[in-house]
């Protein structure tokens, strides 16, 4: 039998946020774009964050980091943890292989790379003023899961994510 199903009657939502400003997490945690890639990892693994905006030195924000940039880094970047010796040396290159370090010492090798090396650097924002419904609306159409807040000198003042949005629904009572 073809028909309908049966689906319960759900309250519809409606958005309780005014303006961007009313929508963001203010104050957000933020990375400096000469950070290493290390220091990255560290923020996003340590606080559980899955991205974090990128900021210059005047707070404003010229791209974002996400774990996705640092897999995709990692994936691609070669480790040489000692440089082989020149072919002509034959002793050189021997001793070179057959070192061992001296009990207790370790090689960490120290991957120099910045954050604005690996960035995405592309920045969505929009203004405290701007309407909550257009904040969502740019959101919904650049795709992205993120928007950024400025103040009018560009400098990062808060950031919009989907579950700050998601925070903001809340249900319409109808009286019937």
């Amino acid at each position: 039998m073809r028909g309908k199903p049966n689906s319960p009657v759900v309250n519809p939502l409606f958005l309780k946020a005014e303006k961007a400003s009313d929508l963001m997490s203010p104050n957000p945690v933020s990375i400096q774009a000469r950070a290493t890639v290390g220091e990255a990892t560290a923020l996003l693994t340590d606080r559980g964050f899955s991205a974090a905006p990128v900021i210059d030195e005047a707070g404003r924000p010229v791209g974002v980091i996400s774990r996705t940039d640092l897999l995709v880094h990692d994936r691609e970047r070669m480790t040489h943890l000692r440089p082989v010796p020149e072919k002509e040396d034959p002793e050189a290159r021997e001793a070179a292989w057959q070192s061992p370090l001296p009990w207790g010492f370790s090689v960490e090798e120290v991957d120099p790379t910045l954050v604005s090396d690996i960035m995405t650097p592309v920045v969505f924002s929009v203004l405290p003023d701007t309407s909550a419904e257009q904040a969502i609306e740019d959101m919904l159409g650049l795709r992205v899961h993120q928007l950024f807040v400025v103040d009018r000198d560009q400098v990062l003042v808060g950031v919009i994510s989907a579950l700050d949005v998601l925070r903001h629904l809340h249900p319409l009572h109808t009286e019937e």
